[in-house]
């Protein structure tokens, strides 16, 4: 079968994927457990390991993971990187003590008055090298997005000005909620929340 000029084919099973073709989150996070493993068997030190998860998470293509499962595994690792549907078997390291403290941090600064700052800053800082941190970051940055467009848009109806007071309130006690939840590596997720950030 003839294959157009110029679009590109999808690689299957095995096969290595273009350089320049785009990852998702779970390439991501499966080269997060390679580096895990490899680091947990004493295959490099804490610098390594820190350099390595931040160019995984942080990877846009291909051709950013490659380099790091051929520091792992060779070139054997190439076809691993492939885009195909699997069962993933993970078994997650618990989270570091920072870690948690990270994640709570991430749903409690918005309390004292940095309601997207907060959570925007530890997700550019710390989360880059913790995806534990990272998802905790993402969740409440989300939601203080969507409380703070709520509060701004609610107040043009007379029902929503009644509503706001009860929205506040429900914000507290769900971002106090996160916070425990984050420190006792709980997996938590807002109610009602517009996911902009991804």
């Amino acid at each position: 079968m003839a294959i157009m000029a110029g679009v590109p084919k999808t690689p299957g099973p095995g096969e290595v994927p273009p350089a320049h073709l785009r990852v998702t989150n779970q390439d991501r996070e499966h080269v997060v457990e390679h580096v895990k493993a490899a680091y947990a068997e004493g295959r490099f030190d804490k610098l390594e390991f820190d350099d390595r998860l931040e160019r995984a998470m942080t990877a846009r293509t291909h051709g950013d993971l490659v380099p790091i499962m051929n520091e792992l595994y060779g070139a054997n690792a190439v076809p691993q990187l492939a885009s195909v549907p699997s069962a993933p078997v993970r078994q997650e390291a618990p989270a570091e003590s920072n870690e948690r403290l990270g994640g709570a941090i991430a749903h409690l600064v918005p309390l004292i008055g940095f309601p997207i700052v907060g959570p925007l800053l530890l997700l550019l800082t710390g989360a880059k090298t913790s995806p534990y941190m990272r998802k905790h970051a993402l969740e409440a940055l989300n939601f203080q997005i969507t409380v703070v467009g709520t509060t701004v848009l609610l107040p043009l109806t007379f029902v929503g000005i009644v509503l706001v007071p009860f929205i506040w309130v429900a914000a507290v006690v769900l971002s106090v909620v996160g916070g425990i939840s984050a420190l006792t590596e709980g997996d938590f997720r807002y109610p009602l929340t517009l996911r902009l950030v991804k």
